[in-house]
C-alpha cells in the first residue's frame, strides 16, 4: 500500500543559527527546549538536513520565537 506524501518544510539552516544566536541560546539549550537532539539541530544549521516535519518545524519556530505566519526560517 502506498503511503501518502508527508508534508515537510524546507528550512534555511543559517537563518536558524542566526536566530538562535540572537536569542543567546547554545545549540544544546535550543535543542533541549525544542525537544530535539543537539546533533540533529547541528545538521539542520549546517544544511545537512533541510526538510523538517511539521512537529519539528513548529517546535523550532516556537523555541526561536518566530510567529506562526512568518516565513523567516524557510528556505
Amino acid at each position: 500500500m502506498e503511503q501518502p506524501p508527508t508534508t515537510t518544510y524546507e528550512v534555511d539552516g543559517a537563518e536558524i543559527r542566526t536566530r538562535r544566536k540572537e536569542l543567546g541560546l547554545s545549540q544544546a539549550e535550543c535543542a533541549a527546549i525544542a525537544r530535539i537532539a543537539r546533533p540533529y539541530l547541528s545538521q539542520i544549521e549546517n544544511g545537512t538536513r533541510r526538510h523538517l516535519r511539521p512537529p519539528t518545524y513548529k517546535a523550532l519556530r516556537t523555541t526561536l520565537q518566530i510567529a506562526p505566519d512568518s516565513c523567516r526560517l524557510l528556505a
